[in-house]
C-alpha cells in the first residue's frame, strides 16, 4: 500500500520504535497518524494525534477503534520485555508477556479489522523479533510470546487477504531503545528499522528481516541447523 495518504494507527507510539514509526509516517506524507499509548501525554511527535490505548485493557482498545474509523494502516508495535525464564521465572511475568504480545495484539487487530476492511486496500504491520525464531533460556517468556505472535500474524494474513488487507511482519534484533537499555549487545538504529519496515509495507512484503543476524537465524530454520547463534554462519 502507499504510505503517502494513508491513515495510520501505531500502538506504543510514545517511545522507541513506535515513536520513530510515527515520525517516518508523518515525513512520508501519511494523511493522518494516530499515536496509541497508555500515557497519551508522552505522545509528542508533531502531527501525531494521541489516542489512549492499553493492550491489556479491552475497553480502551474498543474505545480507540471507535474514536477513529478511517484507519488504513494498523501498526501493532507496543510490547513489554523482562528477562524472564520459563522454568524459574515469575509466572505472572510470563503471562504478562503473552497478554501483551499475543492477546493484546490480537485484540487490537480484531477491533480495527472492520474499519480496515471498510477502508481497503489496507495493511497491518506486526512488530515481531529475532526471538520469534531464536529462543534463549534467559528470555524464554519474551521469545515464546514473539513466537506466538509470528504464528498469529501468519494466520491473520490468510484471514484478511480476501478483504483487501495485506499483512507484514517485522523481525529484528535488539534496537537502541530504552526498553533494552540495560542489555549489553549490538543494537540497531530504530530510525533505520522504522524506515525498512515502512518500505516493506509499501512493497507489500510478507516479512521484513531487518538485520544480518536475524536473517542468519531465519535461514537456520530452513537449514535445520538448530537455533544456537554460535553455530550460525
Amino acid at each position: 500500500m502507499d504510505i503517502k495518504g494513508s491513515v495510520a494507527f501505531v500502538t506504543g507510539a510514545n517511545r522507541g520504535l513506535g515513536r520513530r514509526l510515527t515520525e517516518q509516517l508523518v515525513a512520508r506524507g501519511a494523511a493522518k497518524v494516530y499515536g496509541g499509548a497508555r500515557r497519551v501525554e508522552e505522545v509528542t511527535t508533531p502531527g501525531v494525534i494521541p489516542v489512549r490505548v492499553d493492550l491489556t485493557d479491552t475497553a480502551s482498545i474498543e474505545e480507540a477503534a471507535a474514536a477513529t474509523g478511517d484507519v488504513t494502516l494498523l501498526i501493532n508495535n507496543a510490547g513489554n520485555f523482562t528477562p524472564t525464564a520459563l522454568l524459574e521465572g515469575s509466572l505472572e511475568e510470563i503471562r504478562a508477556h503473552m497478554e501483551t504480545h499475543f492477546f493484546g495484539t490480537l485484540a487490537v487487530t480484531r477491533a480495527f479489522a472492520p474499519q480496515l476492511t471498510a477502508n481497503a486496500p489496507a495493511a497491518i504491520l506486526n512488530v515481531g523479533s529475532i526471538l520469534s525464531w531464536l529462543h534463549p533460556a534467559g528470555v524464554g517468556a519474551y521469545a515464546a510470546a514473539k513466537a506466538a505472535l509470528w504464528a498469529q500474524t501468519n494466520a491473520i494474513r490468510e484471514e484478511v487477504q480476501p478483504r483487501g488487507i495485506a499483512v507484514t511482519s517485522l523481525h529484528v534484533g535488539y534496537m537502541d531503545t530504552d526498553m533494552v537499555a540495560a542489555i549489553e549487545a549490538e543494537k540497531n538504529d530504530p530510525t533505520a528499522i522504522a524506515g525498512l519496515a515502512l518500505d516493506g509495507v509499501q512493497a507489500g512484503a510478507v516479512e521484513v528481516i531487518a538485520d544480518i543476524l536475524t536473517e542468519q537465524v531465519k535461514q537456520s530454520l530452513a537449514a535445520d541447523r538448530g537455533l544456537n547463534p554460535l553455530t550460525v554462519s
